[in-house]
């Protein structure tokens, strides 16, 4: 007996997602959709010139959707009595508010959905957000809480939830309502992270790289960093879905292959991939090398391929989709620079403490890049890194910023910006 998901794109069907006997899971487009002015696809992997895509790359994408962290998956199939191997199965229960603009709607919800009977929202108080933020701080599986009625899947390990914020009011959507906000508070070992994450993408928004928007806010004695999705927007009074994916979901390769060093995707295949697809070829190849190179600077060892995105549109219009998740391993006590690795490999070495001029003149001829444009961009940003994040730090202080993580990480950046510009010679 074969099972089915109905994919809407702003309420419209573009597909389904079969499931037959075995589990096999295909997606078959809806052939309207694929005729139709302005389609797009659901991934770069399922491309509209094929009516129906096997069980890769609809895994990929399915599995994409949902979080990277086993304790959620373990708790969500519990409260829906499902296997939490079972993607189908999970994506039944959590689809209808997902990354990018798709929802995933099993076919007796559909008519209800359209109609927007469903849609409503349980509206929160700053008591009520601290209880949830305090739960989930304490229990990294509560991304929701058992009595919520509204659905949301967010990939990612850290612990975080998604709410509406709409005139000033916060909220759980459901039916065709998306949540507009992604909240993470923060967590054990790593405490602190909520303001090195908005100071790492304030840092990288001042030397001109497209991030998301965030700010560091108090709810109660709950803090945490408030994410603007840059997949919804505002039109009126209407909440718009955006679409996007990140880069494993487009080349078809399951999360848990996200690291290159895993066997995920390499510098130069997201290059190839912008080169082939992007509407502006050039300036995202340069805002990706730009990335890279931002995260070498600040020790940013978790930029792997779930964590960059492109932004799908009609036409097709395929763009790199604004940096998000980025933060420094550096002020924390316990770690040995000898031997931190990042997420994507730079020329031949993935150790920090390996990674100089020539890594970089490497990487640059093996994606047929200009390696004096690259190395003058690396230059640039170690030499504007030390005044940006002092203005940055003090920033923050006026904004009641006061975790001393902020302290220890402005210090290990201006050194280490230092550093990298005496790796790259010229001085």
């Amino acid at each position: 007996m074969t099972s089915e998901l109905v994919a809407l794109l702003d309420g419209r069907e573009i597909g389904r997602v079969r499931n037959d006997a075995r589990g096999r899971l295909t997606f078959v487009y809806d052939n309207d959709w694929r005729q139709a002015e302005g389609a797009y696809p659901l991934s770069l992997s399922m491309p509209l010139a094929a009516e129906e895509h096997g069980p890769s790359a609809v895994q990929a994408f399915l599995w994409g959707l949902l979080p990277d962290n086993e304790r959620v998956l373990e708790r969500w199939a519990r409260r829906f009595q499902v296997s939490a191997r079972n993607v189908f199965a999970l994506i039944s229960h959590v689809g209808e508010d997902c990354a990018g603009a798709v929802q995933f709607v099993t076919p007796d919800r559909l008519e209800a959905l359209r109609s927007g009977a469903e849609d409503k929202v349980e509206w929160l108080d700053e008591t009520a957000i601290a209880k949830r933020l305090q739960t989930l701080r304490e229990d990294h599986a509560a991304w929701r809480l058992p009595r919520d009625t509204g659905q949301f899947s967010l990939a990612g390990a850290q612990p975080k939830t998604a709410l509406l914020l709409q005139k000033g009011k916060w909220g759980i959507p459901s039916g065709r309502i998306p949540t507009t906000h992604i909240l993470k508070p923060p967590t054990g070992h790593f405490d602190g992270h909520a303001e090195n994450e908005h100071i790492c993408l304030i840092l990288a928004r001042n030397l001109g790289l497209p991030v998301a928007d965030t700010q560091v806010m108090r709810f109660g004695k709950e803090i945490a960093i408030v994410i603007e999705r840059y997949d919804r927007q505002f039109s009126g009074n209407e909440i718009v879905r955006v679409h996007q994916e990140d880069i494993c979901q487009a080349l078809g390769i399951l999360p848990t292959r996200k690291y290159q060093n895993d066997g995920g995707p390499s510098p130069a295949d997201v290059i190839e991939l912008l080169r082939t697809y992007s509407t502006d070829r050039v300036v995202d190849v340069d805002t990706f090398v730009d990335a890279l190179g931002f995260n070498w600077l600040i020790a940013g060892t978790d930029a792997h391929a779930k964590n960059y995105s492109l932004l799908l549109a009609g036409g097709p219009h395929v763009r790199l989709a604004p940096l998000y998740d980025i933060a420094s391993i550096l002020p924390y006590d316990d770690i040995d620079l000898q031997k931190i690795k990042l997420a994507m490999k730079i020329g031949g070495d993935y150790k920090l403490s390996q990674i100089g001029l020539r890594d970089w003149q490497k990487f640059a001829r093996e994606t047929r890049l200009d390696p004096d444009k690259v190395i003058a961009g690396l230059i640039s940003m170690a030499e504007q890194l030390p005044d940006i994040v002092a203005a940055v730090r003090e920033q923050g202080r006026k904004d009641g910023l006061d975790n001393a993580i902020i302290g220890r990480l402005a210090e290990h950046l201006i050194a280490r910006a230092k550093q990298c510009r005496r790796q790259l010679g010229g001085i």
